[in-house]
This record gives C-alpha cells, structure tokens and sequence, in this order.
C-alpha cells in the first residue's frame, strides 16, 4: 500500500462463463484405492489428469515425482500415457511434455509446482496433490486453477497423511480472497522487509 497506495483497485469475483465450481476433496493416503478409482473415471471419458509431488527426487517425508511416475504406470500403465515434467529437465524438453499435455497425447502429467501458473488444457478435468499439507493455500490455490478451465466438471483432490484443517477450509471454500484472508489469520502477514 505504501508503493500502491494511489492505485485504483478492481476485484473480480466471479468465473468466465461457462466454468463449473472444481470441487475439491480432502482425502487421506489410506484412501489411494478410492482416489485411483475416481482418476480411472475421468480417464475412461477420456479427461486428463494433474498429479503434483513435492520433491523431485525420493524423500522420506513426501512423495517424489519418481516414486508417483511409478505408482501412476502401476495403475494406469496399460491404459494411460503418463510423463513428468520438473524443474530440473532442459526447458525443450519441458515445453515439448507441456506441449503434448496440450494437444492430448499424455493422460497423466506428473509434475512438482512448475505447472503453477500459466497452463491451460480445458480438457484436464483433475488435479491430485500429494502431500499437500506440505504446500502453502495460496500455492494449492493456483493449482486447483489449472482444472476447471472448459465447461468440465473438475475436481482437486488433496491428499495428506493425516486430517489437515487448511485442507478441510480448501475443501469447502473456492473463493480466492476467503482462503487469502484466512492464510492472513492463520499464519500473520509475514516480514515486511
């Protein structure tokens, strides 16, 4: 506000047209079965999927995206195309994986937060977050963005190891300035400098 102050400010508070409320779950690792279930679903109708890991590399606090790579092929290896995409590979090969997302030759794109901000494929219809007490709202927020982006129903599917308050208040609120406002309460508004 200081810098800022003398600017006029515009909040939108509504969706573009057409787009459907992602609904958002928060789920349980012991509940993998039911989640791979629902993930199978939106595969057979033929939506793509977002699944999110922390780390890169194998961690024994968190998933990796390795670990999920191999999990997901488990699964899904018979049925779906299933690629990662991290901060550590070469950005063409990052834009050709991003690029094939878009025009639909991957099913499952596994990924760390590089996908945050900036994708959009009106065809992926869910996003699953491992470990996702581990990230931030704001962070979880911008990624629950990257679904719901054509008339689809989508959904965001949190998973933690145990019962996570700020991922039960994700669950039920998709209201940008409320999750804001209750980040502000919950954690304070950080150091200035």
């Amino acid at each position: 506000l200081t810098i800022y102050g003398d600017m006029d400010v515009s909040s939108i508070m509504t969706k573009p047209e057409g787009r459907k409320e992602v609904i958002t779950y928060a789920k349980k690792e012991k509940d993998l079965f039911e989640i791979l279930t629902m993930m199978k679903k939106e595969l057979d109708q033929k939506h793509q999927i977002y699944v999110i890991a922390p780390s890169i590399e194998e961690d024994d606090d968190s998933y990796s995206v390795i670990e999920l790579k191999e999990k997901m092929a488990k699964a899904f290896g018979k049925i779906a195309k299933i690629e990662v995409v991290h901060g550590k590979l070469e950005s063409e090969e990052k834009e050709k994986v991003m690029r094939n997302f878009e025009k639909g030759k991957i099913d499952i794109l596994i990924s760390t937060t590089v996908i945050e901000v900036g994708v959009n494929v009106p065809n992926a219809s869910m996003i699953v977050i491992f470990n996702a007490n581990l990230f931030g709202l704001s962070t979880l927020h911008q990624l629950r963005g990257r679904v719901g982006r054509g008339d689809i129903q989508s959904y965001c599917i949190l998973i933690s190891k145990e019962n996570c308050d700020r991922l039960k208040f994700l669950e039920n609120n998709n209201d940008g300035f409320k999750i804001s406002e209750y980040d502000f309460e919950n954690r304070g508004e950080g150091d200035l400098f």
